[in-house]
This record gives C-alpha cells, sequence and structure tokens, in this order.
C-alpha cells in the first residue's frame, strides 16, 4: 500500500473512531443523568427507598459490566491503553470483533454505574480496535498494522478529551519504543487525530472539556509549584503501588469466592453515593471544575481527596472497563486545591493562586503516575485552556516526574505488564515474584498491559 492509500485509511479510521468516540461520551453522559432522574424524579422515590434502588441500580451494572468482559472479551476489562501497548509490541492481539461491542457496551455500564472510571481508557481501546479492523480489511503489513493502532489509539483520546496535540504526543513519548516511526505512519497518526478532533468538534463543540480561566502568575509564585511538584512526586508513587496492591488484593477476594463479588459490593456502595456524596462518584471532569470554581474548607478538601482516593482504587480493582485517566486529572485538581488552601495560612499567596495550583497538579499528578510528563503538560493545556500558566504547569510537571523516579517509581502500565507475566509465567492466582523486562537503560517510559487477567472463559 502506498503512502497516499496509507494516508487515506488513517483517515477514515479518525473519522470513525471520532463517531464512536462522541457516541461513546454522549451515551455515558445520558444515562448517568437518566437512571437517577428517573429514581427521584418521575418514581418519586426518596430517602432509604431512593438509596436502596440506587444501589441495586449500580450494583446491576457493574455486575453486567464484569459478566459482558468475563463471558466475551476478557482483554476488554479496564482501561485498554496497556492491550493497545502490549499489541504493538507483539505480545496482545486485538480481537476487534468482540473488543469493539463488549468495550462500548461494557464501558458504558461500568461509567454510567458511578464507578470512579474515566472514558478515555476505552475510548483508545476502542479507536485502536477500529483501526485493527482497518489494517485487516486492507491486508495491512505488520509494521503499517502497528502504525495505524496507534494512530487509531490517539485519534480515541482526541476523541475523549478533545485534545488531538496530547493525542499525537502521547504516541511519541508514551509507545516510543513500539510505535514503527516512518513519516508515513507519524503522519497517519496525525491525519487520525486531527480527523477525530474535527469530528468531535463537529457534534459537540469546540469547547475545552475542563475549561478554568486562569491568570498568569507571577515569577514570585514559582516555588509554590516546585513545593506542589515534589508533593505529588510521592504521591503519584503511592498511588501506583495503592493501585497494585489493590488488584492484588482484590484478585485473591475473587478467586477464593467470586469475581463478581466485590463489584457487587462497589455498586452497593457507589449507587446511595450518588445522591448523598456525589464528589466520590464518576470520573471527576466536571467536579474538577466545580472544585476548582468554588472556595472549600480545608477540611472538606481534604475528605474529598481521601474518598477519590479509595473509590478510584476499588473502581478500577473491580475489572470492569474504564479508565483512570479522568480519575487521576479529578484527584490532582483537589490535592492541588488542598495545597493551595493549607499553604495560605502559611503565607500569603497572590490571587487566583488556587487556581493555577489545581490546573498544575493535574500534569504533575499524571507524570507522576503514567510517566509522560510531555503529554501532562499539553494535555492540561488543552483540557482547561489556562496557556497562560504553561511555566508553572511546566514546573510542577517536571518536577514531578523527576521526584517520581528518584523514590523509585516507574510508570504504571510497565508496572502491570510485569505484573501480568508474573501471573501468567508462574501459573499462580496471584503473583509469586516480580518479573522485570530487559529494556535499555535509556527507556524511561513504561510498557502497558492488561489492567486485570480475568481466567480465561471456558471453551
Amino acid at each position: 500500500m502506498g503512502n497516499g492509500g496509507y494516508h487515506m485509511v488513517a483517515l477514515l479510521v479518525g473519522v470513525a473512531v471520532g463517531l464512536a468516540g462522541v457516541a461513546f461520551h454522549l451515551g455515558v453522559e445520558g444515562l448517568t443523568a437518566a437512571w437517577p432522574a428517573l429514581l427521584r424524579d418521575t418514581l418519586g422515590l426518596s430517602g432509604t427507598a431512593l438509596y436502596s434502588a440506587a444501589a441495586l441500580v449500580a450494583a446491576t451494572m457493574a455486575i453486567a459490566s464484569l459478566f459482558l468482559v468475563r463471558r466475551f472479551a476478557p482483554e476488554a476489562g479496564g482501561s485498554g491503553v496497556p492491550e493497545i501497548e502490549g499489541a504493538m509490541e507483539g505480545l496482545r492481539e486485538v480481537r476487534w470483533k468482540r473488543v469493539l461491542p463488549v468495550k462500548f457496551v461494557a464501558g458504558l455500564l461500568s461509567l454510567s454505574s458511578g464507578m470512579v472510571l474515566g472514558r478515555e481508557g476505552p475510548t483508545i481501546h476502542i479507536g485502536a480496535s477500529i483501526a485493527k479492523a482497518a489494517a485487516d480489511l486492507t491486508r495491512m503489513s505488520s509494521e503499517d498494522m502497528r502504525g495505524l493502532l496507534a494512530a487509531g489509539g490517539a485519534a480515541g483520546l482526541a476523541a475523549a478529551f478533545n485534545a488531538p496535540l496530547a493525542a499525537v504526543l502521547f504516541v511519541i513519548e508514551e509507545t516510543r519504543r513500539q510505535f514503527p516511526y516512518s513519516a508515513r505512519t507519524y503522519v497517519g497518526v496525525i491525519l487520525a487525530s486531527l480527523a477525530s478532533a474535527v469530528i468531535t468538534e463537529w457534534l459537540t463543540g469546540n469547547v475545552p472539556y475542563m475549561l478554568l480561566p486562569a491568570s498568569a502568575m507571577p515569577l514570585t509564585a514559582l516555588p509554590a509549584f516546585l513545593l506542589l511538584g515534589m508533593l505529588l512526586g510521592a504521591t503519584g508513587v503511592g498511588f501506583n503501588r495503592t493501585l497494585v496492591w489493590s488488584l492484588d488484593h482484590v484478585r485473591r477476594l475473587g478467586l477464593a469466592t467470586t469475581f463478581y463479588l466485590f463489584p457487587l459490593l462497589i455498586g452497593l456502595i457507589v449507587g446511595p453515593l450518588i445522591f448523598l456524596l456525589p464528589e466520590a462518584t464518576q470520573g471527576g471532569e466536571v467536579l474538577a471544575v466545580q472544585l476548582a470554581t468554588e472556595n472549600r474548607p480545608l477540611a472538606v478538601l481534604a475528605v474529598i481527596v481521601l474518598i477519590r482516593f479509595v473509590m478510584t482504587m476499588a473502581s478500577y480493582s473491580t475489572g470492569v472497563a474504564g479508565g483512570i485517566f479522568a480519575p487521576i486529572l479529578a484527584l490532582a485538581t483537589t490535592i492541588g486545591l488542598t495545597f493551595g488552601t493549607a499553604l495560605e495560612n502559611v503565607v500569603p499567596l497572590p490571587e487566583s493562586t488556587h487556581l493555577a495550583l489545581a490546573i498544575a497538579a493535574m500534569g504533575g499528578l499524571f507524570a507522576a503516575t503514567i510517566g509522560a510528563p510531555l503529554v501532562g503538560m499539553v494535555l492540561v493545556m488543552e483540557l482547561t485552556g489556562a496557556y497562560s500558566l504553561l511555566v508553572p504547569v511546566m514546573l510542577t510537571t517536571i518536577v514531578s516526574n523527576m521526584v517520581a523516579q528518584r523514590l523509585g517509581g516507574r510508570p504504571i502500565y510497565e508496572i502491570l505488564l510485569e505484573r501480568t507475566l508474573a501471573i501468567e509465567a508462574a501459573g499462580q492466582p496471584t503473583p509469586r515474584r516480580r518479573f522485570r523486562l530487559r529494556r535499555p537503560r535509556s527507556d524511561l517510559t513504561g510498557l502497558a498491559a492488561p489492567d486485570t487477567v480475568p481466567p480465561k472463559p471456558q471453551q
């Protein structure tokens, strides 16, 4: 296939991913709002009856999501980003015929149940699956197929966050070891991301998803962002280690009982929280904007940080379809606000510093957990539109990434891959040892793997 043909396929993939991404986004928003309104407004439930019904609905959606994953497409569990990077490495196979419907429907159910999960992971997985379908239909070579997988994943990220530049950089920084660099594949990634962004803006509008009006910070405020970066670096390392700990323990529970028990419990908890404490539910994009524009007390912010942290671990460990980018960004925003509020009690801060710290914290925690500081910087800019804060965001993000590396932190997808390989190699229900991949010392970015490894369904 010539360059023109390849680029045309990449462009069409971007269009298809944009349409699928918008459909998924609108579907999640619609269902998330519909069922609570049905219980409270249409049926007129209140008090104990409302909370009980909400618990049952959320638990049913969580169980249904996990059933679809475990029964029809085990690789559709979790975010899907590890699956794509694993496929580009040659360690996974993208079975698009089963992944596409399962990821879409299972992701719709899990995200709409109220669990703390993001839509960007499923959208990236859906995008790469569409790309694999196109590669199969056009009988592409292995190298072109790998390039098109990256293009489809980038288009998915562009559709999820309306962030085409961050999507292109995600391929450059996150998959630099796996991506087959050439002029045609690189242009293909750009064309797919651009086409997806055009479709997304055409159908949903050209407005940043987390628009936060922020003013420039004086240079005298930069030490605060330096301290925030150090805090987020340590937090990111703790986040990754806690996530793996949660996955291991939930897996042990599932093997000892049933893999549906934990999602059932989380659904029963999340349902009532949608009405009682909405800050503890859902991906968090709307929450981040809401908190950043309010002046909540320090104690309240600290409680929200703790609850969001716990609910992110619990939701992601269930094994249902759902991403982690959005929960990380929402958690980071709350940490930034908490840090700013606490710091203000010690030293005077310039006006709007709280908002600036909240925005910069998104890039910092992203860099410390995902291990992609450049993507974190650009993603924050495209999400919030706060380009006047570029220098504070860059400082916070790179310091956070440096501290995370200094503390021995590693990208979460690399950790998850080694966990998966250890389980499969040892044939044990839980990892007995840590399996380390051999890779060049210069490689600082992780390789992804499935978020959970449920047993294969019976043939």
